[in-house]
Parts: structure tokens; C-alpha cells; sequence
């Protein structure tokens, strides 16, 4: 299973690296179904102008267009970094099944490093959560992204 679920994160995290090639903070995601992507997204606020366009919601969008519904019931979200609140109630309101991640998210993680709003017991719907996988990769895009920032 760590061998399957390392194949799908390598493909989150070449999501990552289209962000980091567009000067977006390097996050990626795919949706996958049945052992097969049906949705990929990638960060794209500054592209878009849009504050919403993290990494797992253009994934989820991606995934419902292909699905022709919003309900993901049972799918598998892999993302390269621990989702945000409002990408955490995205999964929850999409009835995703699992949530995979790359790294912890210190500051935001709502997938337990700050809180776990996927298991909340008050909502009606839980999402499994498994991680973190290949943490090393997506934190070292996530640092040099960061580092070149910081130098221009």
C-alpha cells in the first residue's frame, strides 16, 4: 500500500512543481478513483486572482467536472501539503473518503497539526486521514521555493 499511495503523491507533487514553475506556492494535488486520476489540481491564486485556488480545490473541481457531481464519496484526495480550514471543509462538503498527505502544515494543518477538522465528531461525514508520505520531497520544493523567494 506505501508503494501505491507513494506513486499517486509523486503525482500531487508534479502538480507542485507546475505551481513552483508559475510562482505559486508549490502545493499539488490529484483525486484519484479505482486506482485512477480523475482530478488534478495545483495553487493558483496569484494566476487566477483568486483566493480560493489552492491546490485541493481546483483538484476537487477538477474531479467533480469529471464525475459530472460534487459528491466524491469514497475517493482519495492525495495533496503534498496538510490541507488549510477552508480546503479541509472543501473535502468534508465534497464527502471525500481519504485524505492523503505529503507534509505537516505547522501554522494551518487542519488535518491534526493544528486542529482536525476531518474528524470533528459534530459533522456528518469523517474523512480518514493518512500521512505524511514522502515528506521529505514536498517540504524540500515547499523550502526552495521559498529560499528563491526570499532572494529576489
Amino acid at each position: 500500500m506505501k508503494d501505491f499511495h507513494e506513486f499517486f503523491m509523486k503525482e500531487a507533487l508534479e502538480e507542485a512543481k507546475k505551481a513552483f514553475n508559475e510562482n505559486e506556492v508549490p502545493i499539488g494535488a490529484v483525486v484519484v478513483k479505482d486506482g485512477e486520476i480523475i482530478g488534478r489540481g495545483r495553487n493558483q491564486r496569484i494566476t487566477l486572482n483568486d483566493p480560493t485556488a489552492h491546490a485541493e480545490i481546483m483538484a476537487l473541481r477538477d474531479a467533480g467536472a469529471s464525475l459530472g457531481t460534487w459528491r466524491l464519496t469514497g475517493l482519495v484526495l492525495y495533496v503534498t501539503i496538510e490541507p488549510c480550514p477552508m480546503c479541509a471543509g472543501a473535502l468534508i462538503n465534497s464527502r471525500i473518503g481519504t485524505l492523503v498527505f505529503g507534509a505537516r502544515e505547522p501554522k494551518f494543518g487542519s488535518a491534526g497539526s493544528q486542529l482536525n477538522l476531518l474528524q470533528f465528531p459534530g459533522f456528518n461525514h469523517q474523512v480518514k486521514i493518512i500521512g505524511p508520505v514522502l515528506e521529505e520531497e514536498c517540504i524540500e520544493l515547499m523550502q526552495e521555493f521559498f529560499k528563491n523567494l526570499r532572494k529576489n
